[in-house]
């Protein structure tokens, strides 16, 4: 995926997303990608999908999760609406190297994916967290092990190997996750 893909890639990392305004002055609503939802101010101005530089200033986190911000330059409740949907990406260069056994999702879609016994089952489309943890979307799944998509638990169990030089991921699926290809 290029730098100028839906989640990144590249030189550039999806870090956060603007759901609409909080409140009448300004304020915004993200939906952080970071590890900390707060640090999505901490990596210095982002770039926009639409290119403009966006810095975000102030940043609380609500006791139920919610991340409200300032966006320099927003003040009132129409200018934070009108940046509802906003994709906000970081350089590359400005994170940190993830340590052993972490990964930014953004290399890891379009990872090849296959069984502990070599079988290539599909491709990595997303990564989603409903709120039990993250689980791994696959994608081009044959129709006959259940396809077109599949989602897999993405632990050290389910997904025992992340070969990020080779390109792949190996699942160790829970029993009856894919249909038997013989059935």
């Amino acid at each position: 995926m290029s730098a100028d893909g839906p989640d990144g890639a590249g030189d550039r990392l999806l870090i956060a997303e603007i759901s609409g305004p909080a409140g009448v002055r300004g304020a915004v609503k993200l939906k952080s990608y970071t590890a900390d939802p707060a640090d999505c101010a901490a990596y210095g101005p982002l770039t926009a999908a639409d290119g403009r530089t966006v810095v975000i200033g102030h940043v609380g986190v609500k006791p139920n999760g919610a991340v409200i911000a300032r966006i320099d330059g927003v003040d009132d409740r129409d200018a934070a609406e009108a940046l509802k949907g906003l994709r906000l990406y970081v350089d590359r260069a400005a994170l940190p190297a993830a340590d052993d056994d972490e990964f930014y999702h953004a290399d890891l879609i379009g990872l090849a994916v296959e069984t502990v016994a070599g079988e290539r089952i599909g491709v990595v489309r997303a990564l989603h967290d409903f709120g039990a943890g993250d689980l791994l979307e696959i994608a081009d799944v044959p129709k006959a092990r259940g396809g077109p998509a599949v989602m897999v638990p993405f632990t050290k169990a389910a997904a025992p190997v992340v070969d990020l030089a080779g390109g792949r991921v190996v699942i160790d699926p829970p029993a009856g996750l894919f249909k038997d290809a013989a059935e």
